[in-house]
């Protein structure tokens, strides 16, 4: 049902050796110069990020981002004429561009990370406000509603099962809040929205989740669609097009306003909603940069990651940063994303 992602090699190898043939000076990247200030000079950096909500949300909670990147990346010895932001079409498409070189910067999930790791490298992970839930039971979760954020900061997140406002998602629910546990066939009985496949809370995880609980996958749902955005996930289940759809733990936080807005319920997100499934946490989102750009070496890395974390300490930083429930930013490593790893070396088996 979804396509199985590629890298696209040839791309990549030739990222490779026009980094290759641009970089003769070790310590400056390809397309700069030295300012009268002694600052390095770069034309445009390409900053990416993947579409979780709807693309023109992002466009405009990210825009005030380019002046902020230009203004700090000045503290860190680089002159940066234009800052390109980006949604792109799916996640896959981030970190393709990122592989190929054709994108500098990407923010994108600790999943796609791992995807294309090859030809990206982690710089931070985020920070986000943790919940006033954290359990696997997800009648915890109802029984506790509104899911409310809390002062201490956390670096996992999970996802979510939500059963909607249709009569079948009242019925999961209604099984789960009498503490009864849905099979297969609970399961199987629903329409379900979900993300792209290298999506962690959209698909990864709640496919880890089905195949630890009942030994099957997403796939094996005979009802099964993919979209493009959570808001749509949300718009879908709002119009009861969808019985069930899967996302981040905080998602309803996100859209409790658009629910009986935008998508026109009479009644509270809380209200219309349940849990009916929880995954394993899930490491927090990256920023990561291309290997294979022709502008980044070390020094321009390490400027980014002050950078960032400066910018995520801003109130206007953290203004554009919430719109992914960013909170700030600490260094990362790639070891942090090893179970990631497992969570893929998983998906491979049971998707043979």
């Amino acid at each position: 049902m979804f396509k199985k992602l590629t890298k696209y090699v040839g791309l990549t190898l030739v990222a490779g050796m026009l980094a290759a043939c641009g970089n003769n000076s070790a310590d400056k990247p390809a397309d700069s110069g030295a300012g009268e200030d002694g600052n390095t000079k770069i034309d445009t950096l390409s900053v990416g990020f993947v579409p979780s909500k709807d693309p023109e949300d992002i466009k405009i909670a990210t825009e005030p981002l380019e002046g902020l990147i230009i203004d700090e990346m000045k503290n860190h010895g680089y002159d940066i004429s234009n800052v390109e932001i980006t949604v792109g079409t799916s996640y896959e498409a981030v970190g393709e561009s990122l592989d190929a070189g054709t994108l500098d910067v990407g923010f994108i999930p600790g999943g796609t990370y791992v995807l294309y790791s090859d030809g990206a490298d982690v710089l931070l992970t985020a920070t986000r406000a943790g919940l006033s839930v954290d359990s696997e039971d997800p009648k915890d979760w109802n029984d506790n509603k509104p899911t409310e954020q809390v002062e201490d900061q956390a670096t996992f997140y999970r996802s979510i099962m939500i059963a909607g406002p249709t009569a079948k998602g009242k019925e999961l629910a209604d099984k789960v809040n009498k503490g009864e546990e849905l099979t297969f066939e609970d399961m199987d009985s629903a329409s379900w929205s979900v993300m792209s496949s290298s999506s962690s809370a959209g698909y990864i995880y709640p496919t880890i989740w089905f195949q630890d609980k009942y030994g099957k996958t997403l796939t094996d749902l005979s009802k099964l669609s993919q979209s493009d955005s959570y808001g749509s996930s949300f718009a879908r289940l709002a119009a009861e097009q969808v019985d069930v759809m899967v996302v981040y733990a905080d998602g309803r936080l996100d859209y409790e306003d658009t629910w009986t807005s935008d998508y026109n319920r009479s009644e509270s997100i809380w209200d219309e909603t349940n849990v009916i499934g929880v995954s394993d946490p899930i490491y927090n989102d990256t920023i990561s940069v291309s290997k294979n750009s022709e502008k980044m070496d070390d020094g321009l890395k390490k400027a980014l990651q002050e950078a960032f974390i400066n910018i995520g300490k801003t109130d206007e930083g953290k203004e554009v940063i919430s719109i992914y429930s960013h909170s700030g930013y600490e260094p990362a490593k790639d070891s942090d994303y090893d179970n990631e790893r497992k969570a893929q070396d998983i998906l491979k088996e049971i998707n043979k």
